[in-house]
C-alpha cells in the first residue's frame, strides 16, 4: 500500500527551517495551490516553532512511501 506525504518547508526567524507534514494529500494537488497555502500560512502567523515564527517559504515536496505488511 503506497502513502504519500506533502512536506512544506519554511525559514523561522532564527533562519532555520521548520517542517509542516500533512499526510495524504489530493492527488490532484497544483503546485501554485501549495505556494498559495504556504504563503498564507506564513501571513496567518499561527504557527510558532521553538525558533520563532515562521517567516518565509522554502520548498515543498510529495513524499511517497511503499508500506508491505508482512504477516507473522
Amino acid at each position: 500500500m503506497a502513502k504519500k506525504r506533502l512536506e512544506m518547508v519554511f525559514k523561522n526567524q532564527k533562519d532555520k527551517t521548520s517542517k509542516l507534514s500533512l499526510d495524504n494529500p489530493k492527488e490532484d494537488v497544483a503546485e501554485a495551490d501549495i505556494k498559495t497555502a504556504m504563503e498564507n500560512i506564513v501571513a496567518a502567523n499561527i504557527f510558532e516553532t521553538a525558533d520563532g515564527d515562521l517567516v518565509s517559504v522554502v520548498s515543498a515536496r510529495i513524499v511517497s512511501t511503499d508500506v508491505e505488511e508482512i504477516v507473522l
